[in-house]
């Protein structure tokens, strides 16, 4: 009998046309809109034996046809959209593929990060590319900061006791489960439970009308406080600033950041710093609420809170704001305050097994992208759009809630790709003609194109990606 972790017991990969009708539906649109898409390409684009392509020009055209959605509010215009499989694929690499004054970034993986086989024979992957999350592993495990150092001490613990003891002292560390494994723990069957996203009203508010009438873009006039870090919450912000917003990074100077990643989302945003822990930054928080259409934050649940702004607060501080909450494993179940990243549920979940069966490999092995994390990006952003428009048509606070794992759980759905894994790798010198050329805080940036095109209101950014900090924290 097959395991249902082999692709050849998962169902055949669904079209990317059906998979965008599920998430039009999910984000409850209008279905007559879908007549404006046109999508081209199919799998396999990437040496993957999941949809991951599907799953990349999917959430793409989701944002993208939710932005042209809330064009024909402003404007009574419709307009296609198109989104292209290849290029799609391509900008979920994006922080692979882009170049500063020709060169590419520093590595952004820690040197003891990644996977290695405990004392019981599984597997465990270490995320440390924060400072914090390197020193404390080193401290629970007692050795040095040397990949072999890290290997012998963890053969005297077992996968999920390291697991837990990590998680006990706010590390991100996770054991690798198939995907059998995670639909049997509480936290798989908390998420299976729970929709890709929602959009849920929080709080009454007038019907407000978005600023007219000089708009160029669906989004311009909106503005947004992005308070993310990494590439699914910012990638969401940098989605919003394509497409005409007025995005503002607000990161915490006592806070660590990648900096490569900083460089490629932040494309289209201004960026100030904020310590939320000082009365007078708290303060000018607050302020610039007040003047936001759009919170985006992809802290922990429950973070924010702490801090006054969690979304019933920021409802209440600002009605009509349209809030948007990333978390790693959602908002229900036992793990839902647990800290997580792309590369650390893809191994809690199965993806990092399953593909490895897929390889005939005993290894873990990653997908070829971090598409849980780009993937809630672009969700967000369709989200966030399509709860504005709902702003515009009926009033009211909203709240849209999505994870990395609930993004993860909806890939499993998309199928699987037979023989996908004998696809070639995709070089950046076989993307020449889906990168853009522009200056930065950083250099001439070279960098991919965004994916989602729309016949009336091209996407772009029309700010520079700056160094964080480099704007005054005001609109």
């Amino acid at each position: 009998m097959l395991s249902p972790s082999s692709p050849n017991s998962s169902p055949a990969a669904l079209a990317p046309s059906d998979v965008v009708q599920q998430l039009w539906r999910t984000l409850g649109q209008p279905q007559g809109a879908l007549s404006q898409l046109s999508l081209s390409g199919s799998d396999p684009v990437l040496p993957s034996s999941f949809a991951v392509g599907t799953a990349a020009q999917a959430s793409i055209a989701a944002a993208a046809l939710s932005a042209a959605q809330l064009w024909y509010l402003r404007s009574q215009q419709q307009q296609q959209v198109s989104v292209d499989m290849r290029h799609a694929a391509a900008e979920f690499r994006s922080e692979r593929y882009f170049r500063v004054n020709d060169a590419r970034s520093d590595e952004i993986w820690d040197k003891i990060a990644g996977t290695y086989r405990c004392g019981d024979g599984k597997w465990l992957r270490l995320h440390t590319n924060f400072p914090h999350h390197r020193d404390g592993v080193l401290r629970l495990l007692q050795c040095q900061h040397t990949v072999e150092s890290v290997q012998q001490a963890l053969q005297s613990w077992s996968a999920e006791d390291f697991e837990e003891a990590a998680a006990a002292t706010g590390l991100v560390v996770t054991a690798m489960r198939s995907f059998e494994e995670w639909d049997r723990h509480p936290q798989g069957q908390a998420v299976q439970a729970l929709p890709l996203l929602t959009i849920e009203k929080i709080g009454d508010a007038p019907p407000r009308a978005l600023p007219a009438p000089v708009a160029q873009r669906p989004l311009d006039g909106v503005r947004v406080l992005d308070l993310t870090r990494i590439i699914a919450g910012p990638v969401c912000g940098r989605t919003l600033a394509a497409h005409g917003a007025d995005v503002m990074l607000v990161t915490a100077p006592q806070l660590p950041a990648i900096g490569p990643l900083v460089i490629d989302t932040g494309r289209g945003k201004r960026s100030c710093q904020l310590d939320l822990r000082q009365a007078d930054d708290h303060r000018i928080l607050s302020r610039l609420l007040h003047d936001t259409d759009i919170f985006v934050q992809g802290y922990r649940p429950g973070g924010l809170d702490a801090l006054g702004f969690g979304p019933e607060a920021a409802a209440k501080k600002h009605p009509g704001i349209v809030y948007v909450s990333l978390s790693a494993y959602g908002h229900a179940g036992p793990w839902a305050e647990r800290r997580g990243f792309d590369s650390l549920v893809q191994t809690a979940s199965g993806f990092n097994h399953a593909e490895a069966q897929a390889a005939h490999s005993d290894k873990p092995k990653p997908l070829p992208m971090q598409v849980l994390d780009h993937a809630a990006g672009y969700l967000m952003a369709a989200g966030a759009i399509t709860a504005l428009a709902r702003r515009v048509t009926e009033g009211g606070s909203w709240h849209v809630r999505i994870s990395l794992a609930q993004t993860g759980h909806w890939l499993r759905q998309l199928g699987r790709i037979e023989n996908g894994l004998a696809t070639a790798d995709v070089e950046f010198e076989q993307i020449q003609d889906l990168l853009e050329h522009s200056a930065s805080g950083f250099g001439r940036l070279t960098a991919v194109s965004h994916a989602g095109k729309l016949s009336l209101t091209p996407a772009h950014w029309s700010r520079p990606s700056v160094p964080l900090g480099s704007d005054a924290p005001s609109w």
